[in-house]
């Protein structure tokens, strides 16, 4: 399936009487809602083509957004985002995901980013957060399984869903895990239905966007306009 794609914001929130030294938008995260607090103050929109974020909605549809983007910066990596209350909540997956249940994938949790990062394709400068090459690897639309909101499952640290991508479909489960001490390691599972594909290695078969055919290194590094 192909998902509608997100219209974008302005790239760069400026307030009357910021320091140009500073330059970020920390200060817009108080009219958009707490969950990009951390997002916000992490970048320098002025430098990064990262979208600031719109005000955060809540869904209207029990279809809400599915996105794994692909990464390339220190390290090549996967990031899982999955609507929640208005944003997309995060996951970076070092090895990627997987349509074999067999494979239990480390997702580490990471910062709310605004829904309208589920467009976001590009190079993030040198010196700025994340620095590196993005691609929209998987997109689509997802639900919660079972009679537990979404909300209520992310807290409890047990998530069921079902995935609708052009690549992972079918069942998978988010659970939370202590492994290594860390209360933001999960691990991403497949769910054995007809969906899964045991021996598989889907991010090695299928590498490239689903908005621009590009893969990951195909992305320019060229500097954001001013």
């Amino acid at each position: 399936m192909v998902a509608a794609r997100l219209p974008r914001s302005s790239r760069c929130v400026i307030l009357p009487g910021m320091s140009p030294a500073r330059k970020k938008s920390e200060a817009a995260a108080s009219d958009q809602g707490g969950g990009l607090d951390r997002y916000h103050a992490k970048r320098d929109f002025t430098k990064t083509p990262e979208p600031a974020g719109a005000a955060a909605v809540e869904p209207v549809s029990p279809d809400r957004v599915y996105v794994i983007q692909k990464h390339h910066a220190g390290h090549l990596h996967y990031d899982l985002r999955l609507e929640s209350g208005g944003v997309l909540k995060s996951w970076a997956v070092p090895k990627g995901p997987s349509l074999d249940p067999a494979d239990r994938r480390l997702a580490v949790e990471v910062e709310d980013h605004p829904l309208d990062y589920a467009d976001f394709e590009g190079a993030i400068p040198a010196g700025e957060y994340g620095a590196g090459r993005v691609i929209v690897w998987d997109r689509g639309t997802f639900r919660p399984q079972g009679d537990a909101s979404f909300e209520t499952m992310l807290e409890k640290g047990s998530v069921k869903i079902e995935i609708a991508g052009e690549k992972l479909a079918g069942g998978f489960a988010l659970v939370r895990t202590r492994f290594g001490g860390k209360k933001d390691n999960w691990l991403l599972i497949k769910e054995k239905d007809t969906h899964a594909r045991p021996g598989s290695a889907v991010t090695d078969e299928a590498p490239r966007s689903v908005l621009s055919g590009k893969d990951v290194d195909d992305i320019s590094l060229q500097p954001v306009a001013q």
